[in-house]
Protein backbone atom coordinates (compact mmCIF):
# COMPACT_ATOMS: atom_id res chain seq x y z
CA UNK A 1 0.00 0.00 0.00
CA UNK A 2 1.07 3.31 -0.71
CA UNK A 3 1.95 5.85 2.08
CA UNK A 4 0.07 9.02 2.21
CA UNK A 5 2.17 11.68 4.45
CA UNK A 6 0.74 15.00 3.69
CA UNK A 7 -2.50 16.16 2.71
CA UNK A 8 -3.07 16.45 -1.20
CA UNK A 9 -4.52 14.64 -4.06
CA UNK A 10 -3.04 11.55 -4.73
CA UNK A 11 -3.94 9.40 -8.69
CA UNK A 12 -3.35 5.89 -8.73
CA UNK A 13 -3.73 3.45 -11.18
CA UNK A 14 -5.57 0.61 -10.29
CA UNK A 15 -5.57 -2.37 -12.75
CA UNK A 16 -9.01 -4.06 -12.56
CA UNK A 17 -9.85 -4.15 -16.38
CA UNK A 18 -9.66 -7.47 -18.73
CA UNK A 19 -6.67 -8.86 -20.00
CA UNK A 20 -7.10 -9.62 -23.66
CA UNK A 21 -5.87 -13.18 -24.48
CA UNK A 22 -4.80 -13.13 -27.89
CA UNK A 23 -5.07 -15.70 -30.09
CA UNK A 24 -1.80 -17.57 -30.56
CA UNK A 25 -0.47 -18.26 -34.08
CA UNK A 26 -1.40 -21.64 -35.67
CA UNK A 27 0.74 -21.71 -39.01
CA UNK A 28 4.29 -21.73 -38.40
CA UNK A 29 5.80 -24.43 -40.35
CA UNK A 30 9.27 -25.90 -39.59
CA UNK A 31 11.17 -27.48 -42.64
CA UNK A 32 13.57 -30.27 -41.76
CA UNK A 33 15.90 -31.91 -44.54
CA UNK A 34 18.47 -30.98 -47.16
CA UNK A 35 19.43 -27.76 -49.04
CA UNK A 36 22.09 -26.88 -51.82
CA UNK A 37 23.89 -24.23 -49.24
CA UNK A 38 23.43 -23.35 -45.68
CA UNK A 39 24.94 -19.99 -44.60
CA UNK A 40 24.02 -16.08 -43.93
CA UNK A 41 25.51 -14.17 -47.06
CA UNK A 42 26.88 -10.84 -47.69
CA UNK A 43 27.60 -8.79 -51.18
CA UNK A 44 31.83 -8.45 -51.32
CA UNK A 45 32.29 -4.95 -52.39
CA UNK A 46 34.95 -5.67 -54.57
CA UNK A 47 33.48 -8.18 -56.62
CA UNK A 48 29.76 -8.01 -56.33
CA UNK A 49 29.52 -11.49 -55.34
CA UNK A 50 27.49 -13.04 -52.44
CA UNK A 51 29.91 -14.73 -50.05
CA UNK A 52 29.30 -17.23 -47.29
CA UNK A 53 29.83 -14.91 -43.80
CA UNK A 54 28.40 -17.67 -41.13
CA UNK A 55 27.16 -21.36 -41.59
CA UNK A 56 23.45 -22.14 -40.67
CA UNK A 57 23.84 -25.98 -41.03
CA UNK A 58 21.56 -27.30 -38.39
CA UNK A 59 20.46 -23.99 -37.47
CA UNK A 60 16.85 -23.22 -37.44
CA UNK A 61 16.38 -20.24 -39.45
CA UNK A 62 13.89 -18.08 -40.14
CA UNK A 63 12.60 -17.45 -43.73
CA UNK A 64 9.84 -15.36 -44.42
CA UNK A 65 10.19 -15.82 -48.63
CA UNK A 66 11.37 -18.03 -51.35
CA UNK A 67 14.01 -15.19 -52.53
CA UNK A 68 15.26 -15.25 -48.75
CA UNK A 69 15.46 -19.56 -49.11
CA UNK A 70 17.51 -19.59 -51.85
CA UNK A 71 20.02 -16.83 -50.71
CA UNK A 72 20.62 -18.87 -47.50
CA UNK A 73 19.82 -22.32 -48.28
CA UNK A 74 20.58 -21.94 -52.34
CA UNK A 75 18.02 -23.36 -54.99
CA UNK A 76 16.78 -26.45 -56.51
CA UNK A 77 19.33 -29.61 -56.31
CA UNK A 78 19.48 -32.88 -56.81
CA UNK A 79 18.87 -35.21 -53.96
CA UNK A 80 17.24 -33.10 -51.80
CA UNK A 81 12.83 -32.51 -51.80
CA UNK A 82 13.08 -29.76 -49.02
CA UNK A 83 13.50 -27.04 -51.35
CA UNK A 84 10.93 -28.21 -53.37
CA UNK A 85 8.55 -28.52 -50.15
CA UNK A 86 9.26 -25.20 -49.21
CA UNK A 87 8.90 -23.54 -52.85
CA UNK A 88 5.28 -25.34 -52.54
CA UNK A 89 4.43 -24.25 -49.52
CA UNK A 90 5.00 -20.00 -50.27
CA UNK A 91 3.24 -21.17 -53.74
CA UNK A 92 -0.14 -22.55 -51.18
CA UNK A 93 -0.01 -19.87 -49.24
CA UNK A 94 2.63 -20.33 -46.74
CA UNK A 95 3.92 -17.33 -44.28
CA UNK A 96 7.19 -17.09 -42.41
CA UNK A 97 8.38 -20.56 -41.78
CA UNK A 98 11.71 -21.69 -39.74
CA UNK A 99 14.05 -24.09 -42.09
CA UNK A 100 16.75 -26.76 -40.57
CA UNK A 101 19.43 -28.21 -43.12
CA UNK A 102 20.75 -31.15 -41.87
CA UNK A 103 23.23 -31.31 -44.75
CA UNK A 104 24.25 -28.51 -47.46
CA UNK A 105 25.30 -30.42 -50.92
CA UNK A 106 27.57 -27.84 -51.82
CA UNK A 107 28.87 -26.94 -48.96
CA UNK A 108 29.71 -29.73 -47.07
CA UNK A 109 31.56 -31.28 -49.58
CA UNK A 110 28.73 -33.88 -50.71
CA UNK A 111 27.64 -33.60 -54.11
CA UNK A 112 25.38 -35.72 -55.33
CA UNK A 113 26.58 -38.69 -57.30
CA UNK A 114 25.03 -39.28 -60.77
CA UNK A 115 23.24 -42.88 -61.27
CA UNK A 116 25.41 -45.32 -63.60
CA UNK A 117 24.76 -48.37 -65.32
CA UNK A 118 27.76 -50.86 -66.90
CA UNK A 119 26.54 -52.58 -69.74
CA UNK A 120 27.84 -56.81 -70.00
CA UNK A 121 29.62 -58.35 -72.63
CA UNK A 122 27.95 -60.74 -74.92
CA UNK A 123 30.91 -62.79 -73.40
CA UNK A 124 32.84 -62.05 -70.64
CA UNK A 125 33.14 -58.79 -68.60
CA UNK A 126 32.07 -55.63 -69.34
CA UNK A 127 31.29 -53.53 -72.61
CA UNK A 128 31.26 -49.90 -71.61
CA UNK A 129 29.47 -47.90 -68.48
CA UNK A 130 26.72 -44.69 -69.24
CA UNK A 131 26.67 -42.30 -66.70
CA UNK A 132 23.52 -40.02 -66.31
CA UNK A 133 24.43 -36.32 -66.43
CA UNK A 134 22.47 -34.84 -64.04
CA UNK A 135 23.36 -36.02 -60.93
CA UNK A 136 20.83 -37.50 -58.12
CA UNK A 137 18.62 -40.76 -58.90
CA UNK A 138 17.45 -41.46 -62.14
CA UNK A 139 14.60 -43.40 -64.00
CA UNK A 140 16.80 -43.49 -67.11
CA UNK A 141 17.12 -46.78 -68.72
CA UNK A 142 19.90 -47.88 -71.53
CA UNK A 143 18.70 -50.46 -74.26
CA UNK A 144 20.64 -52.09 -76.24
CA UNK A 145 19.99 -54.22 -79.68
CA UNK A 146 22.36 -55.97 -81.94
CA UNK A 147 23.00 -55.24 -85.65
CA UNK A 148 24.53 -56.57 -88.68
CA UNK A 149 28.51 -57.53 -88.33
CA UNK A 150 28.89 -56.82 -84.26
CA UNK A 151 27.16 -53.40 -84.79
CA UNK A 152 24.24 -52.29 -82.21
CA UNK A 153 21.72 -49.52 -81.27
CA UNK A 154 21.91 -47.93 -78.07
CA UNK A 155 18.48 -46.36 -76.81
CA UNK A 156 18.74 -43.76 -73.82
CA UNK A 157 16.00 -41.47 -72.80
CA UNK A 158 14.27 -41.60 -76.12
CA UNK A 159 17.05 -40.77 -78.48
CA UNK A 160 18.27 -43.31 -80.26
CA UNK A 161 21.61 -43.76 -82.17
CA UNK A 162 22.24 -47.13 -84.65
CA UNK A 163 25.12 -48.45 -86.20
CA UNK A 164 26.84 -48.06 -83.43
CA UNK A 165 30.31 -50.39 -83.61
CA UNK A 166 33.20 -50.55 -80.15
CA UNK A 167 35.71 -50.36 -82.99
CA UNK A 168 38.38 -47.38 -81.89
CA UNK A 169 38.72 -44.63 -84.61
CA UNK A 170 35.96 -46.06 -87.02
CA UNK A 171 32.94 -43.25 -88.08
CA UNK A 172 30.67 -44.80 -84.87
CA UNK A 173 32.63 -45.96 -82.67
CA UNK A 174 30.85 -45.70 -79.07
CA UNK A 175 32.94 -44.17 -77.41
CA UNK A 176 32.32 -40.94 -79.73
CA UNK A 177 28.40 -41.14 -79.39
CA UNK A 178 26.87 -38.36 -77.72
CA UNK A 179 23.72 -38.64 -75.91
CA UNK A 180 21.83 -35.83 -74.11
CA UNK A 181 21.20 -37.27 -71.12
CA UNK A 182 24.34 -39.67 -70.73
CA UNK A 183 27.76 -40.11 -71.34
CA UNK A 184 29.65 -43.60 -72.14
CA UNK A 185 33.04 -44.27 -70.36
CA UNK A 186 34.95 -47.28 -69.75
CA UNK A 187 34.91 -48.72 -73.48
CA UNK A 188 36.54 -51.85 -73.44
CA UNK A 189 38.32 -54.32 -76.34
CA UNK A 190 37.19 -54.21 -79.94
CA UNK A 191 35.86 -57.16 -79.26
CA UNK A 192 33.44 -56.72 -76.51
CA UNK A 193 30.46 -56.14 -78.34
CA UNK A 194 27.81 -55.39 -75.93
CA UNK A 195 24.49 -58.02 -74.56
CA UNK A 196 21.13 -56.72 -76.05
CA UNK A 197 18.89 -55.68 -72.87
CA UNK A 198 17.64 -52.90 -70.84
CA UNK A 199 19.80 -51.89 -68.12
CA UNK A 200 18.19 -49.35 -65.03
CA UNK A 201 20.38 -46.23 -64.57
CA UNK A 202 21.40 -47.07 -60.49
CA UNK A 203 23.11 -45.31 -57.30
CA UNK A 204 22.14 -41.81 -57.73
CA UNK A 205 22.26 -39.43 -55.17
CA UNK A 206 24.22 -39.35 -51.79
CA UNK A 207 23.68 -41.64 -49.10
CA UNK A 208 20.43 -40.81 -47.25
CA UNK A 209 20.43 -39.23 -43.95
CA UNK A 210 20.34 -41.44 -40.63
CA UNK A 211 17.30 -41.76 -38.03
CA UNK A 212 20.08 -40.15 -35.54
CA UNK A 213 20.63 -37.14 -37.87
CA UNK A 214 16.97 -36.09 -37.68
CA UNK A 215 16.40 -36.56 -34.66
CA UNK A 216 18.95 -34.93 -33.43
CA UNK A 217 19.11 -33.68 -29.56
CA UNK A 218 17.74 -31.53 -27.30
CA UNK A 219 20.59 -30.78 -25.77
CA UNK A 220 22.72 -29.51 -28.11
CA UNK A 221 19.31 -27.95 -30.40
CA UNK A 222 20.25 -30.41 -33.44
CA UNK A 223 18.10 -32.05 -35.88
CA UNK A 224 14.35 -31.55 -34.68
CA UNK A 225 15.76 -31.62 -30.83
CA UNK A 226 16.89 -28.11 -32.31
CA UNK A 227 13.60 -26.79 -32.43
CA UNK A 228 12.63 -27.29 -29.08
CA UNK A 229 13.17 -23.58 -27.83
CA UNK A 230 11.72 -22.20 -30.79
CA UNK A 231 8.22 -21.88 -29.29
CA UNK A 232 5.93 -20.32 -32.28
CA UNK A 233 6.50 -23.54 -34.58
CA UNK A 234 2.93 -25.24 -34.83
CA UNK A 235 3.60 -27.07 -37.94
CA UNK A 236 6.37 -30.02 -38.70
CA UNK A 237 7.57 -31.25 -42.15
CA UNK A 238 10.23 -33.57 -43.04
CA UNK A 239 10.20 -34.51 -46.60
CA UNK A 240 13.91 -35.27 -47.19
CA UNK A 241 13.00 -38.52 -44.49
CA UNK A 242 12.44 -39.82 -48.25
CA UNK A 243 15.34 -38.57 -49.87
CA UNK A 244 16.98 -41.89 -50.90
CA UNK A 245 14.17 -44.32 -50.78
CA UNK A 246 15.20 -47.37 -52.19
CA UNK A 247 12.23 -49.92 -50.90
CA UNK A 248 13.97 -51.86 -48.57
CA UNK A 249 13.15 -53.09 -45.66
CA UNK A 250 15.75 -50.74 -43.76
CA UNK A 251 14.60 -47.93 -45.49
CA UNK A 252 11.16 -48.58 -44.33
CA UNK A 253 12.38 -48.71 -40.88
CA UNK A 254 13.93 -45.44 -41.22
CA UNK A 255 11.16 -43.62 -42.34
CA UNK A 256 9.24 -45.07 -39.36
CA UNK A 257 11.64 -44.42 -36.83
CA UNK A 258 12.02 -40.51 -38.01
CA UNK A 259 7.97 -40.45 -38.51
CA UNK A 260 7.38 -41.45 -34.98
CA UNK A 261 9.96 -39.35 -33.43
CA UNK A 262 8.29 -36.11 -35.18
CA UNK A 263 5.38 -37.72 -33.22
CA UNK A 264 6.61 -38.08 -30.22
CA UNK A 265 7.78 -34.18 -30.35
CA UNK A 266 4.76 -33.01 -31.36
CA UNK A 267 2.57 -34.49 -28.68
CA UNK A 268 5.83 -33.82 -26.10
CA UNK A 269 5.42 -30.13 -26.53
CA UNK A 270 1.59 -30.59 -27.24
CA UNK A 271 1.16 -26.97 -29.25
CA UNK A 272 2.83 -28.92 -32.56
CA UNK A 273 1.14 -31.07 -35.53
CA UNK A 274 3.19 -33.37 -37.76
CA UNK A 275 2.58 -33.40 -41.71
CA UNK A 276 3.95 -37.06 -42.95
CA UNK A 277 4.72 -38.27 -46.62
CA UNK A 278 4.06 -42.01 -47.64
CA UNK A 279 6.63 -43.61 -49.41
CA UNK A 280 6.77 -43.68 -53.54
CA UNK A 281 5.75 -46.29 -55.54
CA UNK A 282 2.65 -47.56 -53.57
CA UNK A 283 -0.65 -48.82 -55.23
CA UNK A 284 -3.79 -48.01 -52.50
CA UNK A 285 -3.22 -52.02 -51.60
CA UNK A 286 0.67 -51.22 -50.31
CA UNK A 287 -0.77 -47.79 -49.24
CA UNK A 288 -2.89 -49.75 -46.57
CA UNK A 289 -0.31 -52.11 -46.14
CA UNK A 290 1.97 -49.08 -45.00
CA UNK A 291 -0.45 -47.28 -42.90
CA UNK A 292 -0.82 -51.00 -40.95
CA UNK A 293 3.02 -51.05 -40.40
CA UNK A 294 3.34 -47.57 -39.10
CA UNK A 295 1.06 -48.65 -36.65
CA UNK A 296 0.52 -44.97 -35.55
CA UNK A 297 -2.25 -43.92 -33.44
CA UNK A 298 -2.12 -39.73 -32.84
CA UNK A 299 -4.07 -36.56 -33.04
CA UNK A 300 -1.07 -34.52 -33.95
CA UNK A 301 -0.20 -36.24 -37.40
CA UNK A 302 -1.77 -36.25 -40.53
CA UNK A 303 -0.50 -38.91 -43.57
CA UNK A 304 -0.98 -37.43 -47.14
CA UNK A 305 -0.45 -39.91 -50.27
CA UNK A 306 0.18 -40.29 -53.22
CA UNK A 307 3.02 -37.99 -54.36
CA UNK A 308 2.83 -35.22 -56.46
CA UNK A 309 4.24 -34.37 -59.99
CA UNK A 310 5.30 -30.92 -60.09
CA UNK A 311 7.49 -28.93 -62.75
CA UNK A 312 10.82 -29.75 -62.45
CA UNK A 313 12.43 -25.94 -62.09
CA UNK A 314 16.09 -27.08 -61.02
CA UNK A 315 16.98 -26.95 -65.01
CA UNK A 316 18.20 -29.94 -65.35
CA UNK A 317 16.54 -31.05 -68.19
CA UNK A 318 13.72 -32.29 -66.98
CA UNK A 319 10.65 -31.30 -67.28
CA UNK A 320 8.49 -32.67 -64.27
CA UNK A 321 9.34 -34.47 -61.27
CA UNK A 322 7.41 -36.24 -57.98
CA UNK A 323 8.04 -35.17 -54.85
CA UNK A 324 6.41 -35.83 -51.61
CA UNK A 325 3.24 -33.78 -50.67
CA UNK A 326 3.89 -32.62 -47.38
CA UNK A 327 5.39 -29.18 -47.98
CA UNK A 328 2.83 -27.95 -50.48
CA UNK A 329 -0.20 -29.29 -47.67
CA UNK A 330 1.36 -27.04 -45.03
CA UNK A 331 1.42 -24.43 -47.43
CA UNK A 332 -2.52 -25.51 -48.05
CA UNK A 333 -3.20 -25.53 -43.76
CA UNK A 334 -1.98 -21.85 -43.91
CA UNK A 335 -4.03 -20.89 -46.80
CA UNK A 336 -7.04 -22.23 -45.31
CA UNK A 337 -5.75 -20.77 -41.62
CA UNK A 338 -5.78 -17.34 -43.25
CA UNK A 339 -8.98 -17.54 -45.65
CA UNK A 340 -11.43 -19.47 -43.28
CA UNK A 341 -9.67 -19.89 -39.82
CA UNK A 342 -8.20 -22.74 -38.23
CA UNK A 343 -11.58 -25.33 -37.64
CA UNK A 344 -11.90 -25.36 -41.05
CA UNK A 345 -10.59 -28.62 -42.39
CA UNK A 346 -7.59 -27.92 -44.60
CA UNK A 347 -9.57 -30.20 -47.43
CA UNK A 348 -11.11 -29.96 -50.50
CA UNK A 349 -8.47 -27.44 -51.20
CA UNK A 350 -6.48 -27.01 -54.41
CA UNK A 351 -2.66 -28.20 -54.38
CA UNK A 352 -1.11 -25.50 -56.38
CA UNK A 353 1.16 -26.02 -58.36
CA UNK A 354 0.89 -30.23 -58.58
CA UNK A 355 0.46 -31.09 -62.08
CA UNK A 356 -0.11 -34.37 -61.88
CA UNK A 357 -0.42 -37.31 -59.24
CA UNK A 358 2.00 -40.24 -59.32
CA UNK A 359 -1.49 -42.41 -58.89
CA UNK A 360 -4.94 -41.06 -60.13
CA UNK A 361 -6.96 -43.06 -57.05
CA UNK A 362 -10.56 -43.77 -57.63
CA UNK A 363 -13.72 -43.50 -55.14
CA UNK A 364 -13.36 -47.20 -54.59
CA UNK A 365 -9.61 -47.39 -53.50
CA UNK A 366 -10.02 -44.02 -51.21
CA UNK A 367 -12.82 -45.89 -49.84
CA UNK A 368 -10.05 -48.24 -47.82
CA UNK A 369 -7.66 -45.60 -47.00
CA UNK A 370 -9.66 -42.94 -45.97
CA UNK A 371 -11.61 -45.00 -42.63
CA UNK A 372 -7.92 -45.48 -41.55
CA UNK A 373 -6.70 -41.91 -41.48
CA UNK A 374 -5.15 -41.80 -44.87
CA UNK A 375 -5.48 -38.63 -46.48
CA UNK A 376 -6.08 -38.91 -50.53
CA UNK A 377 -4.49 -36.49 -52.89
CA UNK A 378 -6.81 -36.91 -56.37
CA UNK A 379 -7.87 -35.21 -59.74
CA UNK A 380 -11.64 -34.41 -60.46
CA UNK A 381 -12.48 -33.23 -63.81
CA UNK A 382 -12.55 -29.37 -64.34
CA UNK A 383 -11.71 -29.36 -60.38
CA UNK A 384 -8.43 -29.64 -60.40
CA UNK A 385 -6.20 -31.93 -57.94
CA UNK A 386 -7.27 -31.20 -54.42
CA UNK A 387 -6.56 -32.45 -50.87
CA UNK A 388 -9.65 -34.90 -50.26
CA UNK A 389 -9.31 -35.84 -46.97
CA UNK A 390 -8.80 -34.57 -43.71
CA UNK A 391 -8.37 -36.66 -40.57
CA UNK A 392 -5.56 -37.40 -38.25
CA UNK A 393 -3.91 -40.63 -37.60
CA UNK A 394 -6.18 -41.04 -34.27
CA UNK A 395 -8.33 -44.19 -33.83
CA UNK A 396 -10.68 -41.93 -31.14
CA UNK A 397 -13.39 -40.27 -32.91
CA UNK A 398 -13.00 -37.39 -30.53
CA UNK A 399 -9.92 -36.20 -32.15
CA UNK A 400 -10.68 -37.73 -35.51
CA UNK A 401 -10.24 -34.69 -37.50
CA UNK A 402 -7.21 -32.05 -38.38
CA UNK A 403 -9.02 -29.21 -37.47
CA UNK A 404 -10.71 -30.63 -34.38
CA UNK A 405 -7.12 -31.42 -33.23
CA UNK A 406 -5.74 -27.60 -34.17
CA UNK A 407 -8.30 -25.56 -33.00
CA UNK A 408 -7.41 -27.13 -29.63
CA UNK A 409 -3.47 -26.65 -30.22
CA UNK A 410 -4.79 -22.73 -31.10
CA UNK A 411 -6.52 -22.37 -27.89
CA UNK A 412 -4.49 -24.19 -25.54
CA UNK A 413 -1.48 -22.01 -26.79
CA UNK A 414 -3.28 -18.84 -26.09
CA UNK A 415 -4.63 -19.85 -22.83
CA UNK A 416 -0.91 -20.66 -21.93
CA UNK A 417 0.29 -17.76 -22.73
CA UNK A 418 -2.09 -15.15 -22.34
CA UNK A 419 -2.97 -16.37 -18.42
CA UNK A 420 0.79 -16.36 -17.04
CA UNK A 421 0.11 -13.44 -15.21
CA UNK A 422 -2.18 -15.28 -13.18
CA UNK A 423 1.04 -17.65 -11.47
CA UNK A 424 1.32 -15.87 -8.36
CA UNK A 425 -1.44 -14.23 -7.57
CA UNK A 426 -3.52 -14.26 -4.55
CA UNK A 427 -5.53 -17.28 -5.32
CA UNK A 428 -8.82 -15.58 -3.61
CA UNK A 429 -12.34 -15.55 -5.01
CA UNK A 430 -11.66 -12.25 -6.67
CA UNK A 431 -9.00 -13.82 -8.96
CA UNK A 432 -11.38 -16.38 -9.77
CA UNK A 433 -14.04 -14.18 -11.22
CA UNK A 434 -11.22 -12.32 -13.33
CA UNK A 435 -10.02 -15.53 -14.85
CA UNK A 436 -13.58 -16.82 -15.47
CA UNK A 437 -14.22 -12.77 -17.11
CA UNK A 438 -10.97 -13.13 -19.34
CA UNK A 439 -11.42 -17.20 -20.49
CA UNK A 440 -14.51 -16.03 -21.08
CA UNK A 441 -14.10 -12.97 -23.50
CA UNK A 442 -11.26 -15.16 -25.76
CA UNK A 443 -13.53 -18.25 -26.28
CA UNK A 444 -16.54 -15.77 -27.10
CA UNK A 445 -14.02 -14.40 -29.50
CA UNK A 446 -13.66 -18.09 -31.16
CA UNK A 447 -17.31 -19.08 -31.23
CA UNK A 448 -17.89 -16.02 -32.99
CA UNK A 449 -15.39 -16.65 -35.81
CA UNK A 450 -17.56 -19.73 -36.42
CA UNK A 451 -14.92 -22.10 -34.70
CA UNK A 452 -17.45 -23.39 -31.57
CA UNK A 453 -21.22 -25.23 -32.36
CA UNK A 454 -24.06 -23.59 -30.99
CA UNK A 455 -26.39 -20.63 -31.55
CA UNK A 456 -25.04 -18.90 -28.30
CA UNK A 457 -22.17 -18.87 -26.22
CA UNK A 458 -23.90 -20.76 -23.42
CA UNK A 459 -24.38 -23.75 -26.07
CA UNK A 460 -21.08 -23.55 -27.58
CA UNK A 461 -18.59 -23.03 -24.35
CA UNK A 462 -18.22 -23.11 -20.65
CA UNK A 463 -15.61 -21.97 -18.25
CA UNK A 464 -15.89 -23.20 -14.51
CA UNK A 465 -13.62 -21.58 -11.52
CA UNK A 466 -15.06 -21.96 -8.22
CA UNK A 467 -15.11 -23.34 -4.78
CA UNK A 468 -15.70 -27.21 -5.59
CA UNK A 469 -12.88 -27.30 -8.16
CA UNK A 470 -10.38 -24.95 -5.41
CA UNK A 471 -11.80 -26.47 -2.31
CA UNK A 472 -8.78 -25.46 0.82
CA UNK A 473 -6.86 -28.86 0.04
CA UNK A 474 -6.27 -27.55 -3.52
CA UNK A 475 -5.18 -24.09 -2.70
CA UNK A 476 -3.27 -25.19 0.12
CA UNK A 477 -0.65 -27.07 -2.74
CA UNK A 478 -0.34 -24.08 -4.53
CA UNK A 479 -3.00 -24.69 -7.22
CA UNK A 480 -5.65 -23.18 -9.75
CA UNK A 481 -7.54 -25.32 -11.71
CA UNK A 482 -9.90 -23.97 -14.07
CA UNK A 483 -12.43 -25.94 -16.43
CA UNK A 484 -13.21 -25.10 -19.79
CA UNK A 485 -15.30 -27.28 -22.37
CA UNK A 486 -15.84 -26.60 -25.94
CA UNK A 487 -17.77 -27.89 -29.19
CA UNK A 488 -15.68 -27.53 -31.89
CA UNK A 489 -17.33 -27.85 -35.43
CA UNK A 490 -17.14 -31.14 -37.15
CA UNK A 491 -16.69 -31.02 -41.16
CA UNK A 492 -19.41 -32.56 -43.28
CA UNK A 493 -17.20 -34.67 -44.40
CA UNK A 494 -20.22 -36.65 -45.66
CA UNK A 495 -23.24 -35.15 -47.51
CA UNK A 496 -26.14 -37.25 -48.34
CA UNK A 497 -29.14 -36.30 -49.89
CA UNK A 498 -32.00 -39.11 -49.23
CA UNK A 499 -34.33 -38.79 -52.62
CA UNK A 500 -37.59 -40.21 -52.93
CA UNK A 501 -40.49 -40.01 -55.10
CA UNK A 502 -43.39 -37.68 -53.64
CA UNK A 503 -46.89 -37.38 -55.32
CA UNK A 504 -47.48 -34.15 -54.68
CA UNK A 505 -49.21 -32.03 -52.07
CA UNK A 506 -52.48 -33.02 -53.62
CA UNK A 507 -51.82 -36.73 -53.02
CA UNK A 508 -51.53 -35.54 -49.31
CA UNK A 509 -55.06 -34.26 -49.50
Amino acid sequence: MPEYKSPGVYIEEVDRGTKPIEAAGTSMTAFVGITAEASMKQIDPQTGARVPVQSVLNTPTLITSWTQFVNTFGDFTPGAFLPDAVYGYFANGGGACYVISLRALREGGEEAKAASATIPAKGRGNSFKVTARIPGPSDLNVTVKGGEEDTFSITIGGETKAGLTMKKGEENFVGDAEFAAAEISDVGTASAVPADGSYPLKGGGIPPLTAEDFIGSDAERTGIGGLQAVDEVRLLVAPDVMAGYDGSDAAKERIKMIQEAMIAHCEGLKYRFAVLDAPPGLNAQQAQEWRQHLNFDTSYAALYYPWIRVADLSGGGSTSKLIPPSGHMAGVYNRTDTERGVHKAPANEIVRGAIDLELRLSKQEQDTLNPIGVNCIRTFPGRGIRVWGGRTLSSDGAWRYINVRRLFIMAEASLDTGLQWVVFEPNDRMLWARVRRDVTSFLRTVWLGGALFGSTPEEAFYVKCDDELNPPEIRDLGQLIIEVGMAPVKPAEFVIFRISQWAGPSAEA
